[in-house]
């Protein structure tokens, strides 16, 4: 085992190139830059058009590599979802786009495991919130009604805990 740096980039999703921040940081330790990158590349391909935050953890002596994948940011999940650049500048009467509750739960389920959220029901009220200040409607409501909706037990169902 030799000495281990780590080293944290944010990319797009897919897009790594050998060039900055990539190449300059790990380029003087020695390692094949295209072997790392194209590792990233594979490991975000999902995240296609998303800033994702990527983390390289580097045996110095050995020239071997980690790639560990980050999660993106819920305001990036949801502009992915709906298919825009970015939320509302005026969220409070300019909505951006209406996301269905599956999608709503299928961003939840991704960020699940990096929110501080108790329960799986909180997690998605956490990304409700994201969806009021990026100007984003739930099945056509605004996510404060959805927020209480899910309070009042009307989404059970299809919040079942998958804890």
């Amino acid at each position: 085992m030799g000495v281990k740096k780590t080293f944290k980039f944010i990319i797009e999703g897919g897009r790594a190139t050998a060039g900055p921040p990539i190449g300059p940081a790990l380029g003087p330790l020695g390692l094949n830059l295209m072997e790392v990158v194209n590792n990233i590349n594979e490991a975000t391909k999902d995240f296609a058009g998303m800033r994702v935050p990527v983390e390289v953890e580097v045996d110095v002596d050995e020239k071997a590599f980690q790639v560990k994948v980050g999660i993106p940011t819920t305001t990036a999940l949801i502009a992915k979802e709906l298919k825009v650049e970015k939320g509302s500048s005026k969220p409070g009467s300019e909505k951006v786009g209406d996301l269905t509750m599956e999608q709503l739960v299928k961003i939840a389920k991704i960020k699940r495991p990096g929110l501080l959220a108790k329960t799986f029901k909180a997690a998605v009220k956490e990304v409700l919130g994201t969806c009021l200040s990026m100007g984003v409607t739930v099945e056509g409501k605004n996510p404060k009604v959805v927020q209480r909706e899910i309070d009042q037990g009307l989404y059970d169902e299809l919040l079942k805990e998958e804890d």
